[in-house]
């Protein structure tokens, strides 16, 4: 690895703590395209009959609350509070079942919460096993599980999951876990990156410049956008990619993967950076950056979390953050109160009020970021199961999720329908902006639909 400028060297305690905390992270989008053994089979799943954790009276729903308390201890990132999970599980299983239950069943909600920092395969295999086995669930909510085996462990169990972790989900992965893994807040990846890159064009980003960086977690999903979309779509506005890949295995390749790509991007004299694959790798690679003396503009989007580089100046060098331009698909996750009317939309106020009956109130859209998606997932698994009697199964639920159509509306994105051959209920971004008048970003323009 090409030693660091004597003048400005590397800050490898805040490296390491914030890295071991990456490395967990990262390794969510080796899940894609990645089936245990017996997953691919999930697609012949039958329509009739009821799936596990179902019967003729009740239905059972694991809600998953992912605990970053130590995480933040050990790296001192600041993450806004998201209130307590546990009593915002007990609203929604209250207002569920006093408006029709789950397919006219009670539901029967269970928090399970889990601990950030010792995310692991084993952690999450032992996950999975206490919801499917011990909890028999017949869905179980997604809020932080990284490893590549959580998705296709549930699948291979038939149970249903709704997504709320801002991760990866390209299609492919959800083609090959159907009829299983579906998301009620968040986009496709290959619809997100279609309008990402569209964006980035549109937005001039890439102007003048034969050559743009790109800082990507070496992962299928994002391989697979790296040469279906970013080299076609680029080439026809004249830019060649000079891409990094980061292998995020260990700490030490973490770091000397981000290292040597800001090293190759300043000997290329290259100004112009975005970033596939999220997980906060864009806001480690600017402190990396900045100890090798290399400066940018970066092309971001939610998947690089936003508001978390305006909450932490001490990662994320604040002479970074201008100019900075994409998409956001996440208002909590994205934008302050000030530059989004809070609440907004007719599904925000919907969820909010779901909560203030239970006595539960959030001063800012970024404390309901976590709310907002035990919402969203709960409304769309009861909309969807309305007219299944006696067969609630995962099969026959993705089908009726399908045809609800503009009945169903996503408080924590934008959008909602998932159209005849979707999995995602986040269907609509805005061009994200960072303004310096405010020190914060911003949106430009309207909703406009994913893929476009």
């Amino acid at each position: 690895m090409t030693s660091p400028s004597p003048r400005r060297p590397v800050d490898w305690p805040l490296l390491a703590r914030a890295g071991a905390v990456l490395v967990a992270a990262v390794l969510a989008y080796t899940s894609c395209g990645t089936l245990m053994p017996g997953a691919d089979s999930a697609g012949g799943a039958s329509a009739d009959g009821t799936g596990p954790g179902v019967t003729d009276d009740t239905v059972k729903v694991v809600f998953i609350g992912t605990d970053l308390t130590k995480t933040a201890s050990m790296t001192g990132f600041k993450n806004a509070d998201v209130g307590k999970p546990s009593e915002q599980v007990k609203a929604i299983e209250a207002y569920v079942n006093a408006h029709g239950g789950v397919a006219g069943r009670k539901l029967e909600a269970v928090y399970r919460e889990y601990e950030a920092s010792k995310d692991s395969p084993a952690a999450e295999t032992t996950l999975c096993s206490q919801i499917t086995q011990d909890d028999k669930a017949f869905a179980v909510i997604l809020t932080g599980q990284l490893q590549s085996n959580a998705r296709p462990c549930y699948a291979q169990r038939r149970t249903l999951m709704l997504d709320a972790t801002l991760i990866a989900d390209d299609r492919a992965t959800f083609t090959q876990l159907d009829p299983y893994l579906w998301t009620a807040s968040y986009p496709e990846y290959d619809a997100f990156a279609t309008s990402f890159l569209s964006v980035l064009v549109q937005q001039k980003f890439f102007d003048g410049r034969k050559e743009a960086g790109l800082v990507a977690a070496d992962t299928p999903a994002n391989k697979s956008v790296y040469d279906k979309l970013v080299v076609p779509l680029l080439s026809k506005s004249g830019v060649t990619v000079a891409v990094n890949w980061i292998d995020t295995t260990s700490l030490g390749t973490l770091n000397s993967g981000l290292s040597q790509a800001a090293v190759n991007f300043r000997g290329k004299k290259i100004d112009r950076v975005f970033f596939l694959g999220g997980a906060r790798l864009a806001p480690f690679f600017m402190t990396s950056a900045k100890a090798q003396s290399f400066t940018a503009r970066y092309g971001i989007s939610t998947f690089d979390s936003p508001i978390f580089m305006v909450n932490n100046p001490g990662t994320v060098p604040p002479e970074s953050l201008a100019g900075m331009v994409g998409i956001g698909f996440a208002p909590a996750n994205d934008v302050p109160d000030s530059q989004l009317a809070f609440p907004d939309t007719d599904a925000e106020k919907k969820c909010l009020d779901i909560y203030q009956q239970a006595g539960i109130t959030f001063a800012k859209r970024e404390n309901a970021r976590v709310a907002f998606t035990y919402c969203d997932a709960a409304l769309l698994l009861q909309g969807a199961a309305a007219n299944l009697g006696p067969n609630l199964n995962a099969a026959a639920w993705g089908t009726a999720a399908r045809a609800l159509g503009p009945a169903f509306s996503t408080a924590g994105g934008f959008g909602g329908e998932l159209g005849p051959d979707g999995y995602a209920a986040g269907t609509g971004y805005r061009i994200l902006k960072y303004d310096t008048g405010c020190g914060c970003f911003t949106y430009d323009g309207p909703v406009t639909p994913l893929g476009q």
